[in-house]
């Protein structure tokens, strides 16, 4: 048995594994930017982790399928799945960096401010149905001078091209 037969060298473990950690990677800041830094997402920023939550799985799906033997035409489309997947939060990060640049308008759920909360009991129920989170059009935190969405736009591109060569180095 040489080298290249295992499962562990074939180029569709290889790339569905680095692929997942880097998704998990990405979303996990976005997390940690929320939980540890206390930036709130707005809306668009959720909806932007959504292609994550779908692609991680089907990344290690591909690895199990690479480790179990399968033909590799079905780890390359789970790749090529996930790829896609990075194109759609990519495209989602274009959408938001434009509506947080002005470019063009957001959507009427992203246009008001997370407000504290009452501290009289009988008003939280009616407050908890009104209040909204952060503006979709405010940047909560620029770092050379993109925002959260600017760089998962980068983020989203890097991970599918690489998704791509996965797809054609498997082959």
């Amino acid at each position: 048995m040489t080298a290249t037969s295992s499962p562990l060298a074939r180029p569709g473990f290889i790339y569905s594994i680095l692929l997942a950690i880097g998704m998990a990677a990405v979303v996990g800041a976005a997390i940690g930017f929320q939980y540890i830094g206390g930036y709130i997402p707005c809306a668009l920023c959720l909806l932007q982790r959504q292609p994550y939550y779908y692609a991680i799985p089907i990344a290690i799906l591909a690895a199990i399928c690479e480790l179990a033997g399968l033909p590799n035409w079905i780890s390359r489309a789970m790749i090529l799945a996930a790829g896609i997947l990075m194109l759609v939060t990519a495209g989602m990060g274009v959408y938001h960096a434009g509506v947080e640049w002005h470019f063009w308008p957001g959507p009427a759920t992203c246009s008001t401010t997370a407000n504290g909360l009452t501290s009289n009991a009988g008003d939280l129920l009616t407050e908890l149905n009104t209040i909204k989170g952060p503006s979709c059009t405010d940047a909560a935190l620029r770092v050379l001078g993109l925002s959260f969405a600017g760089w998962n736009v980068i983020a989203g591109v890097l991970l599918a091209a690489f998704a791509f060569v996965g797809v054609r180095k498997a082959a």
